[in-house]
């Protein structure tokens, strides 16, 4: 009788660990393709970024040349 309940508790726990295992391959899945995302939205803002940035750059030149002219104008 013990050996039949020691299989059946082996059994059981085996079970147990396979059913864990599962979860957290699906878990690991899940968390591989929100890294995936997190990488493409983290791209697209640093690309977002950079373009400001030379925007920016672009308008500050723009506003000196202004004042340049400004200051000229006013001797």
């Amino acid at each position: 009788m013990e050996d039949k309940s020691a299989l059946k508790r082996l059994d059981e726990g085996i079970s147990q660990i396979l059913q864990q295992l599962q979860m957290l391959k699906e878990e690991n899945e899940s968390l591989r393709n929100e890294l995936i995302s997190v990488k493409g939205q983290c791209d697209i803002k640093t690309q977002e970024i950079e373009k400001l940035t030379q925007l920016n750059a672009q308008k500050d030149q723009e506003i000196e040349e202004i004042v340049n002219k400004i200051e000229s104008i006013l001797g």
